[in-house]
C-alpha cells in the first residue's frame, strides 16, 4: 500500500475513534467552590473542576472557547479554559460580582457588584474595566438588549430596574419593581424587559420602548405559602412563546404564556431552585436547586421532571455548553 494512502487511512481512523464534544451543562456549585459538568445526552456528572470562592453567575463567550465565572467571594471574574478546566486568568470585576452578562459583541461583559452598588463593565480582550456606573443598593441581575445598545441592573434593596445606554454608560431610566428584584431578560426582540422580584413573589413585563409596564405576574400554588414563592432567575423557549420561572424555596418551576402572561403550569423541582439552562435543542430544561444540592431534569414537552442529579453544594448558576 502506497505510503500517502497509509498515512490518510491512519489519519482518518484517528479522526473517527477520537471522541465528540459531548454537550454539557455546567453548574456553578457556590458552597463547594466547583463546577459541576453534566453530559446532555447520559445526564450523570463527567466532571467536577475547582474554581474561586463561591462562584455564582457563569456563561462562556460566543464560541464556547472561554467560560467566564463569577467568583463571588474571590471578588473576581474567572476565565477558564472549558477543556482543560485550567482557570487562564482573572479579569477585574469590582467587589463581590453576582450576575454578568456578555454583550454581543463577545467582548464586554457588564457585572452587577453587589457590595459596591456599582455596574462594572469590562474588556475581556484587553482585560481592563472600562466603565464602573452607579446604579442602586446590592445590584444582582443583568441584561443586555439583543442589539447590545441597553444594559440593565436590578438593585435588590432599591426595588429598580436600572436602565443604562451602553454607548455612554449612563443611566436613562430606572422603573420601580416590587421587593428584591433579582433576575432580568429581554424577551421578544427586545421590545420586552422582564424581572422577577424574589420577596415581592412577582414577575413584571416592561416595554423596552418606554419602559411602561405591560404586565405583573403572580404565583400561586396549592399547599405552598405565599412568602415561599419567591421567583428568581428564568428562561424562554426558541419561539418565545413559553417562561420557565424558578420559584425559589418553593420548589416549583411556573409555565407562563409569554403571549397572555397567564400562568399555565407549575412543575415540582428540587428545594430552593435558583436558576435554569436548556440543553441545546430546548428538548430539556435543567434547574439548580440550591438547598437539596441537585439539579432536576424537565422534560420540556411534558412538563414532568424526568431525572434528578446530585452535584455539589449549593447549586445556583447554569449554562450550555453545546
Amino acid at each position: 500500500m502506497p505510503r500517502l494512502i497509509r498515512t490518510a487511512l491512519a489519519a482518518t481512523a484517528l479522526l473517527s475513534s477520537a471522541p465528540a464534544w459531548a454537550e454539557e451543562i455546567w453548574v456553578t456549585n457556590e458552597k463547594d467552590n466547583t463546577i459541576s459538568v453534566i453530559d446532555t445526552a447520559t445526564l450523570e456528572v463527567t466532571r467536577t473542576i475547582p474554581t474561586g470562592e463561591r462562584p455564582r453567575g457563569i456563561t462562556f463567550s460566543k464560541d464556547y472557547s472561554k467560560v467566564y465565572i463569577c467568583a463571588s467571594d474571590s471578588d473576581t471574574v474567572q476565565v477558564m479554559d472549558p477543556e482543560s478546566g485550567e482557570i487562564l486568568h482573572n479579569l477585574p470585576s469590582g467587589e463581590d460580582p453576582e450576575q454578568f452578562v456578555l454583550a454581543p459583541d463577545d467582548r464586554h461583559l457588564y457585572i452587577a457588584n453587589e457590595n459596591d452598588a456599582v455596574t462594572t463593565v469590562v474588556d475581556t480582550e484587553t482585560r481592563t474595566v472600562v466603565a464602573q456606573i452607579d446604579v442602586g443598593i446590592e445590584p444582582e441581575g443583568m441584561a443586555i438588549s439583543p442589539d447590545g445598545k441597553v444594559a440593565i441592573t436590578t438593585s435588590e434593596t432599591t426595588n429598580m430596574a436600572h436602565w443604562i445606554d451602553t454607548a455612554t454608560h449612563e443611566l436613562f431610566a430606572n422603573t420601580l419593581v416590587d421587593s428584591r428584584p433579582r433576575h432580568a431578560e429581554f424577551a421578544k426582540d427586545g421590545t420586552e424587559l422582564w424581572v422577577s422580584a424574589e420577596i415581592g413573589g412577582t414577575v413584571t413585563v416592561f416595554s423596552a420602548a418606554d419602559q411602561t409596564e405591560l404586565a405583573k405576574i403572580h404565583f400561586e400554588i396549592k399547599g405552598v405559602h405565599p412568602d415561599r414563592i419567591q421567583p428568581v432567575g428564568f428562561e424562554f423557549t426558541d419561539d418565545e412563546k413559553t417562561a420557565f420561572v424558578a420559584l425559589g424555596p418553593a420548589n416549583h418551576v411556573a409555565v407562563i404564556n409569554a403571549e397572555t402572561y397567564e400562568v399555565e403550569d407549575y412543575i415540582l423541582v428540587g428545594r430552593r431552585v435558583w436558576h435554569m439552562a436548556f440543553n441545546a435543542d430546548k428538548s430539556l430544561l435543567f434547574t439548580t436547586n440550591g438547598v437539596s444540592g441537585d439539579v432536576t431534569v424537565i422534560d420540556v414537552k411534558s412538563r414532568e421532571p424526568i431525572k434528578t442529579i446530585k452535584v455539589g453544594r449549593f447549586p445556583w448558576g447554569a449554562a450550555l455548553r453545546p
